[in-house]
């Protein structure tokens, strides 16, 4: 199991520093992905199937489409091989106690590949309804999930040489909505509530972080060795890394504006994922979307 955080400090009045403590020891690696645990969670909302050698589970660049009744699924490989391709050349083979097709069915984009039952297959399956389900009942899968998608971003971001020369500051796309983001502010109160004046630094490159945080009101400008390449505004996140890890931060944070941000470590996470499934979509979508991008900036 995951070692959990520290609890929530709001000893000190708001925006102010806190005292850094003393660094800790390297944490010894851990198994992020859990086949058991997956399993667990699938089978807690998700239907068995058998399927025949040759079947096609979706096919690359294909979308769901509510008007047809067509969903997108995500599969747990229970027996048998499949083949994941694309435009034609084979990519990679989920094991079996692998999950695959996740990507699409959280981002609500089209599918990146095409899966290929190469023999007869046992799989359970998951449409978002029952993903939404199994999510209140088994919360922790969300932050293995969100763990695993965060070890392949950073996987991403170790190739990428320096911030390119010319680079254009990102506005991040809206992750909660208005309504889910006032209903998490309500749920959490006011005590989860941190402010930061215009100017004042929220996290540096290179500290140890335990916290997420989601804007409430204000902008945040994200930089990278002195280049802006994020600005987060209402509804958005920064700092998700932390929950996995405690690991030291990638970038700086700094409050362009006046901002009001929920500061969210994981026990806090988990029962939001349990409270609001949709909490948990919305934040495994967004890291859903930011591992495509990344990874087009690679190709």
């Amino acid at each position: 199991m995951l070692p959990m955080s520290d609890d929530l400090d709001f000893s000190q009045p708001a925006g102010a520093p806190k005292p850094q403590p003393a660094p800790k020891p390297a944490a010894p690696s851990v198994a992020l992905y859990i086949p058991a645990v997956a399993r667990s969670f699938f089978e807690s909302a998700g239907k068995e199937e058998s399927v025949p050698a040759g079947t096609v589970f979706f096919s690359e660049n294909e979308k769901a489409s509510r008007l047809f009744l067509k969903r997108d699924k995500m599969y747990f490989l229970l027996e048998g091989r499949v083949a994941l391709v694309v435009k034609g050349r084979p990519i990679g083979e989920p094991k079996v106690g692998e999950i695959f097709g996740e990507m699409a069915a959280i981002s609500d984009s089209p599918r990146s590949a095409t899966a290929v039952a190469q023999t007869a297959c046992r799989v359970i399956s998951l449409d978002d309804k029952g993903f939404a389900s199994a999510l209140q009942k088994k919360p922790e899968f969300a932050l293995m999930m969100l763990g695993t998608m965060i070890m392949r971003l950073r996987g991403m971001i170790a190739k990428l040489s320096g911030v390119p020369s010319g680079t254009q500051t990102r506005e991040q796309t809206r992750v909660f909505d208005k309504n889910l983001l006032a209903s998490m502010a309500k749920g959490l109160g006011e005590q989860a509530v941190v402010r930061y004046e215009k100017g004042k630094v929220i996290m540096v490159a290179g500290q140890t972080g335990a916290l997420m945080y989601v804007v409430v009101d204000g902008f945040v400008a994200i930089s990278i060795r002195g280049a802006v390449v994020e600005r987060v505004g209402q509804g958005g996140i920064f700092g998700e890394m932390a929950l996995i890890d405690q690991s030291p931060r990638a970038a700086n944070a700094t409050a362009e504006t006046d901002c009001a941000l929920l500061a969210i470590n994981r026990p806090v996470f988990l029962n939001l994922v349990k409270s609001e499934p949709t909490f948990g979509i919305s934040l495994l979508g967004a890291m859903a979307e930011r591992l495509r991008n990344t990874a087009a900036a690679l190709n």
